[in-house]
C-alpha cells in the first residue's frame, strides 16, 4: 500500500517517486516539516517545506480515502451484493465524491418512498414502465392492486417512486449531473421577507447571481454568512431543463403511455432527489473552497506578521494608550523583563506637567533608548504627546491587535499573576516591538487581526494551517535557548509543551545553557527530539562557536575537519568569507553529507545565525487624527495593515482603516494584492471616498503612481514590420517572431 501511494503521490504532486518515499520515511522516523526541509535536503532531492507539507497532505488524503473504500467494499461484501463489475468501478473511483456515487444505491437509509413501494411488490411494474413497450398500463397496474394499494394511480405512483430513486443513485447520471453543475450551475441569492432592514450589510446580495465555476472566495463566504444568519434565500442550480434533457437521454427509450409516466419519475427524481443533493454538495464545496482561500489568506499574512522587523534588545518605555482610564506606562530591560510600571494621563490638563515629568524620569533613570505607544484608542494623540516632549528617542507605534486578548489570558496571568491587565498588555506591547515572533507566539493567531472570515472557516483547518505557520516562522528565525519562553520553545521542531516547561526548569535549576549537548540532561527530551530542535536553538557565547549558528551538531566533526584542513580553528573559519569560498564541497561529500548540505553550511559559516527578518524602520503618520479629517484628493502615507483577496487595508493614523481595491493597487492587472504588497509596508495613497456614517475610506495607491508610458508606434510602423516580415523566407519571419514575442 505504501509503494502505490508513493507513486499517486508523486504523480500528483509531479515529484520524483524517490522525493515522495524519502519524505515518507523521515515521517515515519519522526522527522518534522522544518527538520526535513533545513537539515535532509539531499534525502528529498532539495524539496522545501511547502512541498514536503503537500506530500505529507496528500498521504493523509489518500489513508482517509483508503480507509473509505474499504469500508464500503466490506458493506457491501456483507450485504451480499458485490460483484466484479462492482468491484471494478470501486477501483477505478479517483474522488470521494465517484466512491460515495457508486456506494448510494447500497447505503443504509431511513426508510424511502421508493423502498415502501417495493415492500407492497411495485418492483415488477417499475420495471415494466422502464421497458417502455406498447401496453395498455392502466391493465397491468391493476394487477398490482391489493390491501396496501388500492387504485391503479397509487399502483403507478408507487412504480414512478421507485423508478426516481433508481435514477437518483445512478452514478453515471450523478457525474454527468455534477460536470453540469460545475460549466452551467448559477449562484442566486435574494433578500429574505422582512429582512432588509436587519441584513442591510448583505445589501450586495439582495439580487444576485454568478456562475458557480466564477464566484471567488470572499463572495462566497460573505453570501454564506448571509444565508447563515437568516438575511439571504440562496440556490445553486442550472436551468432545469437541460438537466431533465441529460437524465433523459439515458432513460427515454420510446414515445408511448409508459415513456410518459418514466418522465414524471425522471422529473421528480431531479427535482426531489438529485437538484437539493447536489446543491448541498456544491455548497459544500463552494465552502470548503472559500475556507481554503481564505485560511490561505490568513497564514500568508501571518506569516508575514511573524516575521516583521525585530527592534532587537533594547531598553524600551512601553505605553499602553488611554482616555478616561489614563495611559499605563512600562519600562523594559534588555531582555523585556518588567522594571517598573507607572500611570499617566495625558488628556486632564491638570495632569499634563506631572505626566510629561514622570516620563522624563522614567526614561532617565531606566537609560530607555526606544518608546513603544500601541496604536488602539488614543494612540496617535499619545504618539504626539510623547513627540513634544523632545527626548530625542525614536517612537514607534506598535500594531495592539491582540493585546487584551494575551492581557486576560492564563500566559499572561503566569507570567504577571500580581499585575492587571492593562500592565500586562503595555508590556506586550513593549516586547512586541523587541521581538513580534517572541511575543505573538503567546496569542491565538486568531485574535491577531490579520484574517478573512476567520471566525465563518472550518475551525479546525485553521488552527492546523496557523499552527503549522507559526511554527516554520519560529524555526526560519531559530530561537536563542537561554532566553525564549516556554511558548517559543514549544513551536521549535520536536520540542512539545512538556519538553518546553522542562527546557526553562532546567535553565531555572541549573543556570543558562553553555552548549547544545546540555540539552540532552533535560528531562524527556531524548536522541531523537535533540535531532530534530538542535540546530534550530542557538547559543550566544556559548562553548563551542557553532552554537549560536543554524549548523546542526551533527555536522560540526564535518566543520571541524575542514578548519583543520585549512590549517585554523573553527573559531577563525566562521564569518571568514574569503577562507570559506576557497573550499570545494564535492572534496567532503560522503554517504552522511551531501553537496546540498555542504553548501548550506558554507553559507551558514559566512554569516552564522544571520536573522531572516529586515530591519526595522521608523514611520511618520500625516497630520490626521479621525475620520472627520479625511477628505478626497488627499495623498498621505499609510501602512499594510491587512491583505485581502479583494483588496489590501491600509492605516492612514485614523481610527478606520482604508480599503485599497485590488484594482486600485497597480497599473498592471493583478488578481491578488500579494502580487504587489505585503503586510508591514510603507505605501503612498490617495483618498478617493470618506463615508463618515459607514466609517469607510476608498484609498488608492494606483492614482499616486505615474502610469506606464503607453506604446506610440503607428499603424504605419506597424504595417512597416509586417512587410517586412513578409519579404522574408518563411523560416527566417518564424525565428524572427519567436526572437521578438518568444515561444
Amino acid at each position: 500500500m505504501m509503494s502505490e501511494f508513493i507513486s499517486k503521490i508523486a504523480g500528483t504532486l509531479n515529484l520524483r517517486t524517490s522525493q515522495a518515499e524519502a519524505v515518507l520515511e523521515l515521517f515515519e522516523e519522526g522527522a518534522t516539516i522544518p527538520f526535513i526541509a533545513r537539515y535532509r535536503k539531499d534525502k528529498t532531492g532539495n524539496l522545501d517545506e511547502v512541498q514536503v507539507q503537500q506530500i505529507q497532505d496528500q498521504h493523509k488524503f489518500l489513508t482517509e480515502f483508503t480507509e473509505r473504500k474499504t469500508f464500503i467494499e466490506k458493506t457491501i461484501t456483507e450485504q451480499g451484493k458485490m460483484t466484479d463489475a462492482l468491484q471494478q468501478k470501486i477501483n477505478a473511483a479517483a474522488t470521494i465524491n465517484e466512491l460515495e456515487d457508486i456506494y448510494l444505491p447500497y447505503k443504509p437509509k431511513r426508510k424511502t418512498k421508493a423502498q415502501t413501494a417495493k415492500e407492497n411488490g411495485l418492483e415488477p411494474l417499475a420495471l415494466l414502465l422502464l421497458e417502455q413497450k406498447d401496453m395498455d398500463i392502466t391493465a397491468e397496474a391493476s394487477k398490482f392492486i391489493n390491501e396496501k394499494i388500492k387504485t391503479t394511480d397509487e399502483a403507478l405512483q408507487g412504480a414512478r417512486d421507485i423508478i426516481a430513486e433508481q435514477v437518483n443513485e445512478d452514478a453515471n447520471i450523478r457525474a454527468k449531473l455534477r460536470r453540469l453543475f460545475e460549466e452551467r450551475a448559477l449562484v442566486k441569492s435574494s433578500v429574505m421577507k422582512d429582512k432588509e432592514t436587519e441584513g442591510i450589510k448583505f445589501k450586495d446580495y439582495f439580487d444576485f447571481s454568478e456562475p458557480v465555476h466564477k464566484i471567488p472566495s470572499h463572495r462566497i463566504l460573505a453570501l454564506l454568512r448571509g444565508f447563515t444568519e437568516g438575511v439571504l434565500k440562496m440556490s445553486i442550480e442550472p436551468e432545469e431543463e437541460p438537466a431533465i434533457e441529460l437524465i433523459e437521454h439515458d432513460f427515454v427509450k420510446g414515445i408511448n403511455d409508459c415513456t410518459a409516466h418514466v418522465r414524471r419519475a425522471i422529473k421528480d427524481a431531479y427535482k426531489r432527489l438529485l437538484q437539493p443533493s447536489l446543491e448541498t454538495e456544491f455548497r459544500s464545496r463552494l465552502k470548503q473552497k472559500g475556507d481554503e482561500e481564505a485560511i490561505t489568506v490568513f497564514a500568508e499574512n501571518l506569516r508575514q506578521l511573524l516575521l516583521s522587523s525585530p527592534l532587537g534588545s533594547k531598553r524600551i518605555l512601553a505605553l499602553d494608550p488611554g482616555y478616561r482610564t489614563g495611559c499605563k506606562v512600562v519600562c523594559l530591560d534588555e531582555k523585556g523583563e518588567l522594571q517598573t510600571t507607572d500611570l499617566i494621563y495625558i488628556h486632564e490638563p491638570g495632569k499634563l506637567f506631572s505626566s510629561e515629568q514622570t516620563i522624563r524620569h522614567l526614561v532617565t533613570a531606566f537609560q530607555i533608548q526606544t518608546i513603544a505607544i500601541g496604536d488602539g484608542t488614543a494612540g496617535r494623540e499619545t504618539e504626539q504627546f510623547i513627540k513634544k516632549l523632545n527626548l530625542g528617542l525614536p517612537v514607534f507605534l506598535v500594531n495592539e491587535d491582540g493585546a487584551s486578548v494575551y492581557s486576560a489570558s492564563e500566559v499572561a496571568r503566569e507570567e504577571f499573576p500580581d499585575k492587571d491587565v492593562t500592565v500586562r498588555g503595555a508590556v506586550s506591547i513593549g516586547r512586541r516591538l523587541m521581538d513580534p515572533l517572541a511575543e505573538l507566539v503567546k496569542i491565538d493567531p486568531k485574535s491577531i487581526g490579520v484574517g478573512q472570515y476567520q471566525h465563518d472557516v472550518n475551525q479546525m483547518r485553521l488552527k492546523e494551517r496557523l499552527d503549522q505557520t507559526v511554527v516554520s516562522c519560529v524555526n526560519q528565525v531559530g530561537v536563542n535557548l537561554n532566553t525564549a519562553s516556554k511558548h517559543l520553545l514549544s513551536y521549535v521542531s520536536g520540542i512539545n509543551t512538556g519538553i518546553a516547561e522542562n527546557i526553562v526548569k532546567y535553565r531555572n535549576e541549573m543556570g543558562r545553557f553553555s552548549n547544545r549537548k546540555q540539552l540532552l540532561k533535560v528531562s524527556r527530551l531524548g536522541d531523537k527530539a535533540f535531532e530534530q530542535c538542535a540546530g534550530f536553538l542557538r547559543i550566544t557565547d556559548g562553548e563551542h562557536p557553532l552554537d549560536k549558528s543554524a549548523v546542526h551538531p551533527e555536522a560540526y566533526p564535518l566543520v571541524e575537519q575542514m578548519a583543520t584542513d585549512l590549517n585554523i580553528k573553527v573559531k577563525e573559519l566562521i564569518g571568514n568569507e574569503t577562507i570559506i569560498k576557497q573550499i570545494t564541497p564535492k572534496k567532503y561529500v560522503s554517504e552522511q553529507f551531501g553537496e546540498l548540505t555542504i553548501n548550506d553550511i558554507l553559507k551558514e559559516l559566512i554569516k552564522p545565525g544571520l536573522d531572516p527578518r529586515s530591519e526595522i524602520q521608523s514611520f511618520e503618520y500625516a497630520n490626521i487624527f479621525k475620520i472627520e479629517d479625511v477628505t478626497a484628493g488627499m495623498v498621505v502615507p499609510g501602512i499594510v495593515t491587512n491583505l485581502t483577496r479583494f483588496g489590501a487595508f491600509v492605516d492612514i493614523g485614523v481610527k478606520q482603516d482604508g480599503l485599497v481595491h485590488v484594482s486600485e493597487i497597480s497599473h498592471d492587472y493583478i488578481t491578488d494584492p500579494s502580487e504587489k504588497l505585503k503586510l508591514n509596508d510603507k505605501v503612498t495613497v490617495k483618498v478617493v471616498e470618506v463615508d463618515v456614517v459607514r466609517k469607510r475610506i476608498a484609498l488608492s495607491i494606483k492614482q499616486t503612481l505615474e502610469a506606464p508610458a503607453r506604446n506610440t508606434r503607428t499603424n504605419t510602423s506597424i504595417k512597416k514590420k509586417e512587410t517586412d516580415l513578409s519579404s522574408l523566407s518563411v523560416n527566417d519571419a518564424l525565428a524572427a517572431l519567436k526572437k521578438k514575442f518568444g515561444k
